[in-house]
Formats: C-alpha cells, sequence, structure tokens
C-alpha cells in the first residue's frame, strides 16, 4: 500500500505541475493581451541609467505619467543590470521572474504554516500558485513589473529559518534597504526577543535576527551612501519624509488606513485622524505578531505583522498585498485542520476580496473622483483594509483564546 501511495504522489506531482504551466500561460496570453506597460519596472529601469550616468535620482521624472524615484539610493544600484538588456527582453524576465517568484512565495509560506511529504509539498505549491496567480495584487504586480514578490521571498525566507540560524535577518535587512516598510518585521522581532527575555532571560534568538537585520540594513545603505553620497543625503534628509511623492492619498489603490480615511473624510490629507488609526492599528497588529510568534505559530506572526505593515504604511497601493496569499493559505489551513462552516465562510471570503477586483468597481482615475465616493462606494474601496483588519481581529481572539486556555 505504502509504494501505491508513494507511486500516485509522484504521478500527481507532473499533473500539479501542468496545472501550473497551464495557468501561468493563460495568465501571460492575458497579460499580453491586456497590453500591459510593465510601467514600474520602466522606473527602475530609468533609475539604473540614472546611476550609470550620473545623474540627480530625486529629479528624475520618467516614463509619459512622469512617475519620480521613490525607493532608497539602495534599490537604484540594484536596478542598474536593467540597463544592459533591451525593454522586451526585460519585460519577459520580469515577468518569468515574479512567476517563479510567486512560486516560491506559496512554498516559504507553506512551510511556516507546516506541511506534510516533500512531493506532497511540491504538489501543493503548485497548484496553489497555479490558482493565486489570478488574485489581483499578484496581477497587478505583474503587470506594472513591481518587486513586491522579491521583497515577500527575502522576508519569508528569514522568517522560515530554523532558529539561531546564522544569516536569519539579512533578507529582512535587505528588503529593507531596497523599500522602507519590511523594517517593520525587524522591531517585530525586537519586541519578540524582549518578550522572551522577560519569561526565559536576556538574549533569545529573535533579538540576533533583529540585530542581524539591521546590521544588513546598516551596510546595504552606506554601500549606497559610498556609491551615490549625494543621492543618499537627499533621500534620508528629505525624500523620506515626503509622502506625497509616491502618489495621491485618496487614490483607490491605496489601500491603507490613510487612503481609506482619505475617502471617507472626502479630504486629501486626513492628519490626526490617520496618525492616531495608524499609531493604534500599529500597537494592536505588533502585539498580535508578538503573541502568536510567543505560541510559536512563525506563520501567523508573520502574516500579521505584514499585515500591520500594510496597514499603517502612509501608502500602500493595491499590489503590496501580495501578502493576501499567505493570509489566505492560512485562514484555509485553519479550516482544513480544524473545520467548521465558519472557518471556511472566513476563508472563502477573503479569497472572494482578492480575486473580485471590487475596489477598481468603483470611479477612480483623473479628476480626484474618490473624493466624492458615496458610502458604497467607500466600501469596496476599503475592502483590503476592513479584510487586513478582521485578520487581525482573529489573531486578537486566537491570542485570548490561549490565555484562557
Amino acid at each position: 500500500m505504502t509504494v501505491i501511495a508513494l507511486a500516485t504522489t509522484h504521478r500527481r506531482v507532473p499533473v500539479a505541475a501542468g496545472a501550473c504551466l497551464l495557468s501561468f500561460t493563460a495568465f501571460w496570453l492575458a497579460q499580453r493581451a491586456a497590453d500591459v506597460s510593465m510601467i514600474d519596472l520602466m522606473v527602475y529601469r530609468a533609475e539604473g541609467e540614472t546611476v550609470r550616468a550620473g545623474g540627480d535620482l530625486y529629479a528624475l521624472r520618467t516614463t509619459e505619467a512622469h512617475l519620480p524615484t521613490t525607493y532608497p539610493p539602495f534599490a537604484a544600484l540594484l536596478f542598474t543590470p536593467l540597463t544592459l538588456l533591451d525593454v522586451p527582453d526585460i519585460r519577459a524576465l520580469a515577468a518569468l521572474g515574479n512567476l517563479l517568484l510567486l512560486i516560491a512565495f506559496v512554498g516559504l509560506s507553506l512551510r511556516l504554516i507546516g506541511g506534510d511529504g516533500r512531493h506532497a509539498r511540491v504538489r501543493t505549491v503548485l497548484g496553489l500558485s497555479a490558482l493565486a496567480v489570478w488574485c489581483e495584487p499578484v496581477w497587478t504586480t505583474l503587470r506594472y513589473g513591481q518587486i513586491n514578490l522579491l521583497l515577500g521571498v527575502l522576508v519569508l525566507w528569514d522568517l522560515s529559518r530554523r532558529p539561531g540560524y546564522r544569516w536569519a535577518g539579512v533578507g529582512i535587512g535587505v528588503a529593507a534597504a531596497i523599500k522602507l516598510t519590511p523594517a517593520l518585521f525587524a522591531v517585530f522581532l525586537l519586541l519578540t526577543g524582549a518578550a522572551e527575555a522577560l519569561r526565559r532571560g536576556p538574549w533569545r534568538p529573535p533579538v540576533r535576527h533583529a540585530c542581524v537585520a539591521a546590521v544588513s540594513f546598516a551596510g546595504a545603505t552606506l554601500l549606497a551612501a559610498a556609491a551615490l553620497p549625494r543621492d543618499s543625503w537627499r533621500f534620508w534628509t528629505r525624500m523620506v519624509f515626503e509622502a506625497s511623492r509616491v502618489g495621491l492619498t485618496e487614490d483607490t489603490a491605496n489601500q491603507s488606513l490613510r487612503g481609506v480615511l482619505a475617502r471617507l473624510l472626502h479630504t486629501a490629507e486626513p492628519g490626526a485622524w490617520w496618525a492616531a488609526a495608524a499609531a493604534a492599528g500599529g500597537a494592536l497588529g505588533l502585539a498580535v505578531a508578538v503573541a502568536a510568534a510567543l505560541r510559536g505559530e512563525r506563520a501567523w506572526a508573520a502574516a500579521s505583522c505584514a499585515t500591520t505593515a500594510l496597514l499603517v504604511s502612509p501608502v500602500s497601493w493595491s499590489h503590496h498585498w501580495v501578502w493576501c496569499v499567505p493570509m489566505v493559505l492560512l485562514l484555509g489551513s485553519e479550516a482544513v485542520r480544524r473545520g467548521g462552516r465558519g472557518r471556511w465562510a472566513v476563508t472563502g471570503s477573503a479569497a472572494l476580496v482578492f480575486v473580485s477586483y471590487a475596489l477598481w468597481w468603483v470611479p477612480h482615475g483623473a479628476g480626484r473622483l474618490e473624493l466624492d465616493q458615496n458610502f458604497g462606494q467607500m466600501l469596496l474601496s476599503a475592502l483590503y483594509v476592513m479584510t487586513g483588519s478582521g485578520f487581525l481581529l482573529i489573531g486578537v481572539r486566537r491570542w485570548r483564546t490561549s490565555r484562557t486556555a
């Protein structure tokens, strides 16, 4: 019976691989039919060209949308190889690379959640990747040629290492040097280490993990400062504080607390309301993440920290929400393991939010239409924020249940 089961498992892996290839091919053709511009990829390439030419990185305005440079200088250094290839080749490689990164992202998510045998994991990873590619954040990431999946893989690679692993933290540090938002994972690790120290004594593995992340971030940032001193000075003394450079706060694509409040209050700058909401949301989200980590639930901790970062960031575009993949996988695994109609309903609802593209059903685009949304439209354009907040509330409930158990 064991031999038959193994043979069946081996046969299912090629079937899953074929299904994944078919889905990715259909996705590729759909993107070509939609004539996607990969506009952000073109910005990255322009940044690399500016670095090579010795130009002013933060005076750059490129593409037909006149988009600026918004990432730290270290990212621009990494983008310089993009200048060595023609645009069609870059677009093809970026699409292929993102599809491969999606498979890695799903695989690392399942590793954190916990899985069964190697072949079953391969089969599951490929099957789930074939489905995940169609969710709106992943579609939009590939449409724009974004780097969200790369950052997610760097972070999850770190968090899926065994405790005390020597290089754990490098991924988070490098990701934060490319784009600042992943730095919240280092804060989460430091808080987790401090909480463990109160219970078991000083210098726990999470503290070392956070320190390696900080050193990696500092090393990458200093490398960029040595190569691009003028741009580094401008970014860290001025540009890092100018959230308006990224885009309009009220834009429907901005799925952060700040974006939702801007649309709710019909103002481009929610000010103190956002500061209060971000402080409360950040404290709650980090508390949920740390509590999950202390219970040994690394997947819940990682997803909670990522959700918190997305909620409190001044701007979280819809494509930043690729973290919906581990979030939905985690909810689904709970439904499979513990059963119950409620858990399946929550999983299905969360998945529907991210595959429905419903946030684009409202008026948006030129003319700042989002400032005049009615209540129903505001609900649709807040779906990701409401789903992320609901996920954190589930984490609070699990926390309270574990304390009373």
